[in-house]
């Protein structure tokens, strides 16, 4: 799947274990109803983040993985998490929308 849209945020890589780290990226989507999606990028994808085009502002195109899991606590209930994880980005060309123009000629059609 792809995510087109506006970097709004780029954290800081986080060690989470000595085998496991990970950076978040925020972006606003480029839809009639924006949305601030949250986009995990873990071990070696976390680097991807520091292209020349990762700047806040920059409009981007982001490939992502929907990941899901389920975790049951000790009463045996379970929980759903769900998470956004990105393996690719690159520099997008905003899309502008034209206005549909009339020609500067009369066509010789009879309608």
């Amino acid at each position: 799947m792809k995510v087109k849209g506006s970097i709004v945020k780029i954290g800081k890589i986080q060690d989470i274990s000595s085998k496991f780290r990970k950076r978040e990226l925020v972006i606003k989507t480029a839809e009639q109803y924006p949305q601030h999606i949250s986009i995990e990028f873990v071990q070696d994808k976390a680097g991807l983040l520091d292209a020349n085009f990762c700047t806040q502002g920059a409009f981007v195109d982001v490939s992502i993985n929907l990941k899901g899991r389920e975790w049951k606590n000790p009463a045996g209930d379970s929980k759903y998490f769900n998470s956004i994880q990105g393996w690719r980005i690159q520099e997008a060309v905003e899309e502008v929308a034209v206005e549909a123009q009339s020609p500067d000629r009369e066509d010789d059609l009879p309608f």
